[in-house]
């Protein structure tokens, strides 16, 4: 064969490889959003750095800023070797966008790509971040950094503020213990309405703790701190993304005003020295910065905050050595924000649930059941489409679950025997042999996934799906 002929048939092939049909998502119009999962390094402070997964070469991944009812169209990258999911929590949508596995959301596949599509809502702070299950993998889902924050905008003035910051409270380097204390859920003063007359007293499983915390992606005391001037208006947007443990922050010499939680406004916004977050919940909160000083804004557990949990807030023109002051004790309460009792009719339809512990139920782990059974749970919570249901929520253990329901909003109409209304919500915590109410509308069709939004509860029973005809 001459070169000629070579040359011939190598155009050929040119020819032939430029006309083969390129990837679908190549003939797309570009993405509103891109995400690429894949490795990343996060240098907590100069003597810690974490490897994990994150989004877009850091953990968090980049805030999101959506327009409520404005499709969006999101190019999710997985450049790990590992099938992954991207939930898109507090988001009302599809079951095929709303990215888990149980809802049968498609995955998006090893060194590959999916394209969602979806129209964001309700407005307020969202959040996305991997609905992988875990199990024992503790470099799997929630324990990695995919996590990163969703501001949907709705175009209404939310008032005139000085600075606005997005905060994340996080755990790394997560292990399994059967020792450590858990102080975590902050309600063991709280009514145990739900205390059972027989308590379970067998050696507790293992559990996943962490001793390495950051606000971001900085310890405290790493990073520049938060700079601010006698007499500005901070709001402050926090959100747990922790997939391990519920929190309690404050900011030091100061009082935070909460206007909203999970993302919608709060019908009575009330000021509080501390502010206490469910894994997955969010608030926003408002301060008024009027005394001057170097002060730190963190955990309120010496561990935790110690541990990284923090960050440093400085006065305009003031270098001191920053200050922690304990906040009153205060008894988080979420009729604190709500008003007397709802305005909508009592629903006819009830679900009522207790949720149970079984010591070392699969081997050296615990297992999480509802009504006497861990997931799944078929064909057992069929709602009609349109029907509103109460919820009831009887948690029979020593452990307060921040529980979420995907693809609806919620009402918190009773918190332990106290009648409450008004106050919209997607995660709500049930407290610690304690029992939380709430009503809603199965206006969303086909799956709907409920769970604890601690990732070793969810992973080992804890969840069950909700069939909408």
């Amino acid at each position: 064969m001459d070169r000629r002929h070579l040359l011939k048939m190598g155009s050929l092939a040119t020819l032939g490889h430029l006309a083969r049909p390129l990837p679908l998502f190549a003939q797309q119009p570009k993405a509103d959003f891109e995400l690429r999962i894949a490795p990343v390094q996060v240098d907590l402070d100069p003597q810690r750095s974490i490897s994990t997964i994150g989004y877009n070469g850091s953990a968090p991944g980049p805030l999101l800023r959506m327009k409520a009812g404005k499709p969006v169209t999101v190019d999710i990258f997985n450049e790990t070797d590992t099938p992954e999911l991207v939930h898109w929590h507090g988001m009302i949508i599809p079951a095929e966008a709303d990215g888990t596995e149980e809802e049968q959301s498609p995955v998006v596949p090893p060194h590959g790509h999916r394209r969602v599509t979806f129209t964001p809502g309700p407005s307020g702070l969202r959040w996305y971040h991997s609905h992988a299950m875990a199990m024992d993998d503790l470099h799997k889902g929630g324990y990695t950094g995919q996590f990163g924050l969703v501001y949907v905008e709705d175009g209404n003035d939310k008032g005139s503020y000085d600075q606005e910051l997005f905060l994340t409270l996080r755990d790394w380097e997560p292990f399994f213990s059967g020792s450590m204390e858990d102080d975590d859920d902050d309600t063991h003063d709280a009514p145990m309405l739900e205390k059972p007359p027989k308590i379970n007293t067998d050696p507790n499983g293992l559990e996943v703790v962490s001793v390495a915390y950051s606000i971001n992606d900085k310890a405290l005391g790493a990073g520049d701190p938060i700079r601010v001037k006698q007499g500005q208006k901070l709001l402050i947007h926090f959100c747990n993304a922790s997939p391990i443990e519920n929190r309690r922050v404050a900011l030091a010499g100061h009082t935070m005003r909460v206007i909203g939680l999970d993302g919608n406004p709060v019908p009575k916004p009330a000021d509080r020295s501390s502010v206490f977050l469910g894994a997955g919940e969010r608030a926003d909160v408002e301060v008024i910065m009027n005394n001057p000083g170097v002060w730190i804004l963190g955990g309120t557990e010496k561990m935790v905050r110690e541990g990284g949990l923090g960050c440093i807030v400085e006065y305009a023109g003031l270098k001191n050595q920053p200050k922690w002051i304990d906040p009153k004790k205060e008894l988080w309460d979420y009729t604190h924000f709500a008003l007397p009792q709802s305005t909508q009719p009592v629903p006819k339809n009830v679900i009522d649930m207790h949720f149970e512990k079984l010591p070392r139920g699969m081997g050296k782990f615990n297992v999480w059941t509802i009504n006497g059974k861990p997931y799944p749970h078929e064909n057992e919570f069929v709602l009609q489409r349109g029907e509103r249901y109460r919820l009831i929520m009887r948690n029979w253990t020593d452990d307060a679950h921040p529980m979420h329901l995907h693809r609806h909003l919620w009402e918190v109409v009773e918190m332990n025997g106290k009648k409450m209304g008004g106050l919209m919500k997607d995660t709500v915590v049930v407290p610690y042999y304690g029992r939380a109410v709430v009503d809603f509308t199965a206006d969303q069709s086909g799956l709907s996934l409920f769970h604890c939004h601690i990732q070793q509860h969810m992973d080992y029973g804890f969840k069950a799906l909700f069939r909408t005809t």
